[in-house]
């Protein structure tokens, strides 16, 4: 992805739940200066939620904002139709929860996670709008997906004046292996040890040292997702950056909780995950 020339693509199926990730794509235009285009989905269901009210409100006020804009409007449903889209340009996308029946989420799963499988650009999910952004909260795997987390924030603190918080969760260790060993006798210099874990750190914290912005790492211990949420909780952040392995063709989800998706299902915070790499900056 171009970060130095970032296309934001903003989705609505006219559902009232995606208003805040329409305000939050307006609000992130204007602080990154970024070309947006808007989709607006016509489903089959359009009638409960009728899609070109909520896309000619938006529309007013991001030229009102003087926003660089493109608008499309489609018909089919909100899934396949963002999927197929996001392919013709290299953008991040913003969307928020498509309202869709409890029992459809049942079967079929939720939407974010079908878009995690399925998109191969970075995903911003908005299911309320917290902006402006004073902190974000980068979670490290240790893996090479997480550096690409790390490096699309470290895009976006500048503009955003926001501090950066790069978090490290040392899970409890279930296989005697030397990495992990390593890992837990070492925790307290993570970032001076030659595991993944370390290099990694280390490498984010020496590309965010030129831009000047209020920077720690935490390490914590325990389950994953417990301790992300409480992170959260504890110290109120504004957005939430996470790498993602998930892929719909891939056997790892069906055997591995999907901790990006079951954070920003229960976090009620805006959650980015990038699934790809992404250029240092310059």
């Amino acid at each position: 992805m171009n970060m130095q020339k970032l296309n934001l693509l903003l989705v609505t199926n006219g559902f009232e739940g995606t208003r805040p990730a329409l305000d939050y794509g307006i609000w992130l235009a204007e602080t990154m200066q970024a070309h947006l285009t808007l989709l607006g989905v016509a489903e089959p269901s359009d009638a409960h939620h009728p899609v070109k009210r909520l896309v000619e409100e938006t529309v007013q006020r991001i030229e009102a904002a003087g926003i660089p804009n493109q608008v499309e409007m489609q018909t089919g449903h909100t899934e396949e139709t963002v999927s197929l889209f996001a392919k013709r340009g290299d953008y991040l996308v913003l969307l928020g929860p498509l309202g869709r029946p409890p029992l459809r989420r049942f079967v079929m799963g939720r939407s974010f996670r079908y878009f995690m499988a399925e998109l191969g650009a970075p995903i911003l999910f908005v299911p309320t709008a917290r902006f402006p952004v004073h902190k974000i909260l980068v979670c490290m795997g240790g893996l090479g997906y997480a550096l690409g987390a790390a490096r699309m924030a470290l895009h976006l603190a500048p503009a955003m004046h926001a501090s950066l918080t790069f978090l490290h969760v040392i899970e409890p260790i279930t296989l005697d292996y030397p990495l992990a060993q390593d890992v837990k006798t070492h925790w307290q210099n993570l970032l001076d040890t030659n595991t993944p874990q370390g290099r990694t750190l280390r490498q984010v914290l020496e590309e965010s040292q030129p831009l000047g912005l209020p920077t720690a790492v935490k390490v914590r211990h325990g389950n994953i997702v417990p301790e992300i949420l409480d992170e959260i909780k504890e110290e109120n952040y504004d957005l939430i950056c996470m790498g993602s392995a998930y892929s719909a063709h891939g056997l790892r989800h069906l055997y591995l909780p999907n901790v990006t998706a079951e954070v920003a299902e229960a976090s009620h915070c805006p959650i980015l995950t990038v699934r790809h790499s992404i250029e240092p900056m310059d």
